[in-house]
């Protein structure tokens, strides 16, 4: 009779448990249709232009606009390639009520920058005009609106502006150009053989954009640029019922031509037959493998049902990039790198593709590697422990998102509502989807998502390559046929399933003895609380409202790698890469990332040059771990042979061939030559060779060192909680931090610029391309207010290089200049130029730059370009008010440096107060210091600029 019972309580329980689970899944109808977040509004114009409008507060005071074409370089006619992303770039030359650079000039004054705010871009299969506008003034509104409208039917198309703008496109297309794109060139064909995708790179062709008649740019916008293709986003700071009337009466009355062309979708044929293909080059750097299956159609997610299959998907992709990484730190490991996803380039296909990167190591060898994981996670699945870290990982993205939905930027909400229009990815908004994941994600059974390699299991036509740097004489490339031989024997290789670990349930082995607070201070104009803790640690408190599940944490005190003479450079340098690959406490990487798993927080160290610290994050529910973790960082780093070889093995084969690249080698040898050859410059460009400097003993005392002793280490907190859930923590954990007497200081090493003018030249490269880096740089009492003055002039500047350099000398695509004074580790300034060009705008672009800077010297700016950087700057400002990280970044910054905080806070002050003279002050400060030219030409190419000519390496 008992044991009649015990099995019907049995049962009983079973049944229970599943009905437990079951109401939840069972309210919702997988067949029922997703629907659509309530809080954005959808319409469509009679002329079929389709809106998307919500109000948003999160940030104030701006709105997010976008228009968004359902066409890009897929639709070209053959003799277009390239006039797709050519008509987005004519967008910003010119339309009916804006003249050429009209729109960049008043989006400027209004505080949008170009390029950072001001943009777009062209994919194969839609082009993006992004436009935030800050809505102080109401007349910037509506500006924005007529330039939106103009975008969409009233570019102009002037015959100059067009033959103007084939310059910049190729300067853009000249930038791309090298090992990888040469690769890919070659590779990107065979992979949508068969399809218009094969033939329809973005970039398009050279010889098309020099040469094309202008009517073909006319035609593709007057074909493609029409209302039934587009849609306009506003997400922002607006009433829904005013964003709907501007929409209105900006594009109710754009018309579709009257015989419009079929907006046609381009197929993916299936591969018939297996293929390989093994490419080299001279300037690669890594040796590359991938597995490539055919495209499927994939439809957008419609019902419950679809939602559910994608969600099983994606835990499927998560749980084989997990092994593929654990693959990595092993002892010498297969690869450097390694992913897996299913997606593609074509609108509305899929296919399932996996990659590895073995840097100069055996390619066959990161093949065999790739391919028997897979095969392992076709004939064995997972394991329930890894599906159940999965489903905590996604649970915990859901549930951050939705604690903090009420914080979610304009931005964010734009690029759902443009994949909306484009894909018809499901918008049912984070409610809806939050739902859905509790629901859902508890019933997900392992046998489903192991079933998701059925899919790769039925198809056997796979495309791979093998990409790399040309081999030496006496090294020998596997033929292609040697590639699929490695696919077709992992197929019947003898392969075991995959072994579960068993790791610590806890963090720490033991609980640290709490400390106290010992003194409270408070500064309400930056609205903290600093602490002063028993064993000397200081705490600074910033409790915010900015987001509602995020708390952002860093520390500092001085120290840093400047500490460390010249025998221990490589061990300084590569401590923390070193001592992060080997783990803390109990975990290595891999099995801490285990026991993490649906935990949001993270905790790294940090060692500059001139600092000691870490910076970390974390949920509010997880801020207990981020305190464990923080804890753990400073007591017990671990030592593991293996992976501290794995570390070394995968950096010296990631950099073996770095001076292949000719970049790489331009700014290796420009360094060394900037710092006179002083072997204690800053590591630029790694050397395989110096990881066989790194110490496994001393990496770990340096880290002992430095970020075991907390003396006078200072924290920063800010985010969502509150000072009474915070403070035992950090007497439990902060409190508890072992501290010394040891006083902890800045090191200067003497290490210094070289002096005076000079100029070298660098040929390297087989492509048609240069870049000019100059270097102006000195020593200089440092103060705040001399620093913002530098930085106004870079941003000067760095207008006048687009109005000039770029519109018109027409010699580059992208370029720009930076500003820095540093307090630490001596008083100095530098002032850096880069300019990426053509060989034959060398010498016009130095004598430009060079005149530019000379009459900021002698004149200042004109007040109007002061003003356009003072308001980009005060509306950034805005957004940082209201940021956890930058706060942390500022406290931290004021607490190592010293300085008054305030100054944050009070920035609109300062930038207000700027004037032309001040921007002449700091041109004059620069052209009176060194001044460096460094200047990279092909291999084949002359420099006009007098100059001394190294080779690179």
């Amino acid at each position: 009779m008992m044991y009649f019972l015990r099995i019907e309580t049995r049962w009983l329980l079973l049944l229970l448990g599943i009905f437990v689970i079951e109401p939840c899944f069972a309210q919702l109808n997988l067949a029922g249709k997703l629907p659509i977040d309530s809080k954005v509004k959808i319409g469509r114009l009679d002329n079929g232009l389709t809106y998307y409008i919500r109000q948003n507060k999160k940030p104030e005071q701006k709105v997010e606009l976008r228009l968004v074409l359902n066409a890009g370089s897929i639709l070209e006619d053959d003799d277009q390639q390239g006039l797709a992303h050519m008509a987005e770039h004519m967008a910003f030359n010119g339309t009916s009520h804006f003249k050429k650079n009209d729109i960049v000039s008043f989006l400027q004054d209004i505080g949008v920058g170009f390029g950072n705010d001001l943009n777009a871009y062209t994919s194969f299969d839609e082009t993006v005009y992004m436009l935030p506008i800050p809505t102080d003034k109401p007349e910037n509104l509506e500006k924005g609106f007529q330039v939106l409208e103009d975008w969409a039917h009233n570019v102009t198309y002037l015959d100059d502006d067009i033959n103007g703008e084939r310059a910049i496109i190729l300067e853009e297309s000249r930038m791309g150009k090298g090992a990888n794109e040469r690769i890919f060139r070659k590779i990107y064909p065979k992979l949508f053989e068969g399809s218009k995708y094969a033939r329809r790179l973005p970039i398009g062709v050279d010889s098309i954009i020099r040469n094309f008649p202008v009517e073909n740019i006319r035609k593709y916008y007057k074909d493609w640029y029409r209302p039934n293709l587009m849609a306009v986003v506003v997400v922002g700071d607006i009433e829904i019922a005013k964003a709907e009337a501007m929409i209105k009466k900006h594009f109710a009355g754009l018309k579709n031509p009257a015989s419009p062309r079929e907006r046609e979708y381009a197929d993916v044929p299936p591969y018939t037959a297996s293929q390989a293909m093994v490419v080299t080059d001279k300037e690669a750097t890594s040796n590359r493998v991938a597995i490539n299956y055919p495209a499927v159609k994939k439809a957008a997610p419609v019902t419950v049902g679809d939602y559910r299959k994608d969600l099983v998907q994606q835990m499927f992709v998560s749980m084989l990039n997990e092994r593929l990484q654990e693959l990595t730190q092993k002892e010498n490991p297969p690869f450097i790198y390694g992913g897996a996803d299913f997606d593609s380039y074509a609108r509305g296909y899929e296919s399932f593709n996996a990659m590895a990167a073995a840097g100069t190591g055996d390619a066959q060898k990161a093949l065999e590697a790739l391919a028997e994981e897979i095969e392992r996670v076709k004939r064995f699945g997972f394991t329930a422990p890894e599906l159940q870290r999965a489903k905590k990982s996604v649970m915990a993205e859901y549930e951050r998102a939705y604690n903090n939905r009420a914080k979610t930027e304009s931005a964010d909400y734009v690029e759902e509502y443009i994949n909306h229009f484009l894909t018809q990815e499901p918008i049912p908004g984070i409610e809806k989807e939050y739902e859905y994941a509790k629901a859902l994600l508890p019933a997900i059974t392992l046998s489903e998502v192991n079933a998701v390699s059925n899919r790769i299991k039925e198809q056997k036509n796979l495309f791979v390559y093998m990409s790399g740097p040309e081999p030496k004489e006496t090294d020998k490339l596997p033929a292609e046929k040697d590639l699929l031989a490695i696919i077709d024997a992992k197929a019947k290789a003898d392969i075991k399933p995959y072994q579960e670990k068993v790791i610590a349930s806890t963090l720490l082995t033991k609980e640290p003895k709490a400390g106290k607070v010992l003194t409270v201070k408070k500064n309400s104009q930056l609205g903290t609380t600093e602490y002063t803790l028993s064993n000397g640690i200081t705490v600074t408190l910033k409790p915010t409202d900015f987001k509602s599940d995020q708390i952002i944490m860093g520390a500092t005190r001085p120290g840093g790698k400047n500490s460390y003479g010249l025998a221990d450079k490589y061990n300084a340098e590569y401590m923390v890469p070193a001592t992060v690959a080997m783990g803390v406490g109990q975990f290595s990487p891999t099995d801490l990332g285990k026991a993490l798993a649906g935990k949001t927080v993270r905790v790294e160290p940090v060692f500059t040059t001139i600092s000691d610290g870490f910076s970390g994050n974390s949920s509010v529910k997880d801020l207990p771990t981020l305190f464990q973790l923080t804890y753990l960082q400073c007591t017990a780093p671990r030592a593991d042979t293996a992976l501290f070889r794995a570390f070394v093995q995968k950096n010296k084969l990631q950099f073996a061939k770095i001076d292949a690249n000719p970049k790489a080698a331009f700014v290796d040898t420009l360094y060394k030559t900037f710092f006179n050859n002083n072997p204690l410059a800053p590591v630029v460009v790694p050397n395989s060779a110096d990881f066989d400097k790194i110490d496994l003993d001393r990496v770990l005392a340096i880290r002992r060192e430095h970020l075991g002793d907390c003396s006078n280490m200072h924290f920063v907190f800010a985010g969502s909680f509150t000072e009474a859930a915070i403070k035992p923590l950090i007497e439990k954990y902060l409190a508890s931090l072992p501290v010394s007497d040891k006083k902890f200081s800045i090191t200067d090493n003497k290490v210094r610029p070289v002096e005076g003018k000079r100029t070298f030249t660098v040929n390297k490269g087989k492509e048609d391309q240069s870049m000019i880096l100059a270097f102006y740089t000195g020593e200089t009492p440092y103060n705040e207010d001399l620093e913002l003055k530098a930085h106004a002039l870079s941003e000067v500047l760095n207008i006048r290089i687009i109005e000039e350099l770029r519109e018109k000398i027409q010699g580059i695509y992208g370029g720009g200049t930076y500003a820095e004074l540093e307090k630490y580790p001596y008083n100095n300034f530098s002032f850096v130029v880069q300019l990426p060009c053509g060989p034959q705008k060398v010498d016009t672009l130095v004598k430009a730059i060079k005149q530019e800077l000379n009459a900021m010297a002698t004149a200042g700016p004109d007040t109007s370009y002061l003003n356009k950087v003072k308001k980009q700057w005060l509306e950034q400002h805005k957004l940082n008010l209201k940021e956890n990280g930058v706060w942390v970044k500022k406290l931290l910054h004021y607490k190592l440096q010293g300085g008054d905080a305030g100054r944050f806070v009070q920035y609109e002050k300062y930038v207000n107060a700027l004037a032309p003279k001040d921007i002449q002050e700091a041109a004059k400060l620069v052209l009176a210091g060194n001044e460096f030219l460094a200047i990279q030409m092909p291999e084949n190419g002359k420099a006009g600029t007098e100059a001394e000519s190294k080779k690179g390496f």
